[in-house]
């Protein structure tokens, strides 16, 4: 079983591969929600992976993996509990996404290397992260509007927060891999059409819901 030191000098090693600019296809086509579901009773988690076409927003297919979770519940290293299952998940993809949107941060993330990061850097795909949650460092000034933007700086800039509906809560936007911020900010507020979550996010959490039901019974 992997320990946590071990599993930050996996962080420490690997961050340094994270890349920050946009290496996307033109155009995109298929984009992608992954979510992690705790059960509450147990140890058991689902990972699911909804495609979606990214202009249209209909759902093409999805993909889900129940497991126990095998990894403590550790602030800082949730890559290393929830990964497993989303990564069972995306190999019962049909096809692979052009783009994935983690519920979950990139590199705003203590040692810069949250799930999206992680993630994105296995599956060498372009990754967002998008928080629901702050995990570190602050921001000022955040318009009420729906769009309003402001730099999330620890102390340098590790994401933004972005209001995607008027007089709501933030969400927290970060590069995971393959993607500039800039454009992961742009998409992810493309993608909350009508709720403060992106529909990737939106849709992803509810199939694991799902999942995690069905194995239940």
């Amino acid at each position: 079983m992997l320990t946590e030191d071990a599993a930050i000098a996996i962080q420490e090693a690997l961050k340094s591969q994270v890349i920050a600019t946009d290496i996307l296809p033109d155009p995109i086509k298929i984009i992608a929600g992954a979510d992690v579901e705790y059960d509450k009773d147990s140890n058991l988690i689902a990972g699911s992976i909804v495609l979606l076409d990214y202009t249209t927003l209909q759902v093409i297919a999805v993909a889900s993996h129940c497991m126990e979770a095998t990894f403590p519940y550790i602030p800082g290293l949730f890559s290393f509990r929830e990964m497993p299952s989303l990564l069972r998940a995306y190999e019962k993809l049909p096809v692979q996404p052009d783009l994935i949107i983690c519920d979950g941060q990139g590199i705003a993330h203590q040692r810069r290397f949250g799930l999206a990061a992680h993630f994105g850097v296995t599956l060498n795909k372009p990754v967002i992260g998008c928080g629901k949650t702050k995990l570190c460092g602050e921001y000022q000034d955040l318009g009420a509007a729906r769009g309003s933007i402001a730099p999330l700086m620890d102390p340098e800039q590790i994401g933004n927060a972005l209001r995607t509906q008027d007089n709501i809560n933030p969400v927290f936007v970060s590069v995971g891999h393959k993607i500039s911020l800039p454009t992961a900010t742009n998409i992810v507020l493309q993608m909350c059409t009508q709720y403060r979550l992106p529909e990737t996010t939106r849709l992803a959490d509810h199939y694991a819901r799902l999942a995690l039901l069905e194995h239940k019974k």
